[in-house]
């Protein structure tokens, strides 16, 4: 995403900008399925949306977003991190680029993405908002020549998460360098294959925290030997820590 700056003006007269400039991209990306866009204010409600936000979040109406801020809109245990992590945008004034990102998708079932997103700014430096846009990871299948390699190591991935994974055992059961499998991962999967372990084992995970067994042992079946290490990585990812995660799947559950 490249960065974006509004003209001088007061901070009504720039949010006014804003929703004008993002406006015109609408049409582009409500005709994405697989593509969800969001312009929100400095307090993280939408102010702009897309058709497939809309949907996602069970709306016939891209209008009936505006105003809400994600927790508002979403199962708990996605709407709080998704606000939490505008927010932090907004004060930070930081961005990430194709972040690993767990989201509710058609059905109202989990999935995964890469997200984007960078804090607006105008032309006297303040913060207005947030704009961001998340793909669904969806592999090109059957159309690379190396397709059918990279399918046997995501296979192996899939299948030996809880283990402990070597690229390069990886690389050489397809007979290729770990450099060039990396790069066809990125091509065909759009994930590195680390990328892919972490998505595979923390796919598991949040499923698995449904369940009643202790972190311990969901930390275990998803191949990490350290506790900690596990709560660190699915907080960064998720944006809950595996408990924060539970309490809100139940929560969820029980509505």
């Amino acid at each position: 995403m490249i960065d974006i700056v509004l003209p001088a003006a007061t901070a009504t007269q720039s949010m006014q900008h804003m929703v004008a400039h993002f406006s015109l991209l609408e049409p582009l990306f409500d005709a994405m399925p697989d593509v969800v866009f969001f312009v929100k204010d400095d307090n993280a409600r939408y102010v702009i949306v897309n058709t497939t936000l809309a949907k996602r979040c069970g709306m016939k109406e891209k209008a009936t977003l505006l105003g809400k801020t994600a927790e508002e809109v979403f199962p708990a245990r996605f709407g709080q991190a998704y606000t939490a992590q505008d927010r932090s945008i907004v004060h930070s004034r930081t961005r990430f680029t194709d972040q690993l990102e767990l989201h509710l998708y058609p059905g109202r079932e989990p999935g995964w993405c890469l997200t984007s997103k960078l804090p607006l700014q105008d032309a006297e430096g303040r913060v207005l908002g947030v704009a961001g846009v998340s793909r669904d990871l969806r592999a090109a299948e059957g159309t690379h020549p190396a397709y059918h390699r990279l399918a046997v190591a995501a296979r192996n991935i899939h299948d030996n998460y809880a283990q402990p994974i070597r690229l390069a055992d990886i690389a050489s059961l397809i007979d290729m360098s770990v450099a060039q499998m990396e790069r066809y991962f990125d091509k065909i999967f759009h994930l590195t294959p680390r990328q892919m372990l972490l998505k595979t084992r923390l796919d598991a995970a949040s499923r698995l925290l449904a369940s009643d067994l202790s972190i311990t042992d969901i930390a275990a079946r998803c191949g990490y030997n350290d506790h900690s290490a596990f709560t660190r990585q699915f907080k960064a990812t998720v944006g809950l820590t595996p408990s924060e995660y539970r309490t809100l799947v139940r929560a969820d559950k029980a509505r």
